[in-house]
């Protein structure tokens, strides 16, 4: 739609900004993509807080080293897992 000789984008929707979040967080978008996702992130609450969660993850994990298991608790953390597993095997659906 044109206003004032210029073209009014529809807004971004929710299921588009989580499609190109990971190169908005990369920095990868071209400057009209990412004025676009800005101008969504300004009024949704709910996209804002899923770019803000994310962003504050990486720079979390981003300098953080591997930590290798103990052999005993990795085995015992297995063990848990595979019995969870097995169990939700046995276990009829819910609402059957």
């Amino acid at each position: 739609m044109a206003i004032n000789g210029r073209v009014e984008m529809a807004p971004v929707k929710c299921s588009e900004f989580l499609n190109e979040l990971t190169n908005y967080l990369d920095g990868m978008l071209d400057a009209r993509t990412k004025s676009e996702l800005d101008d969504h992130l300004a009024w949704c609450h709910n996209c804002y807080v899923v770019c803000d969660t994310t962003r504050k993850t990486i720079e979390i994990y981003r300098d953080s080293e591997l930590y290798e298991l103990p052999d005993d608790l990795r085995t015992r953390l297995r063990s848990a897992i595979m019995s969870k597993c097995t169990a939700s095997k046995k276990s009829p659906p819910p609402g059957s």
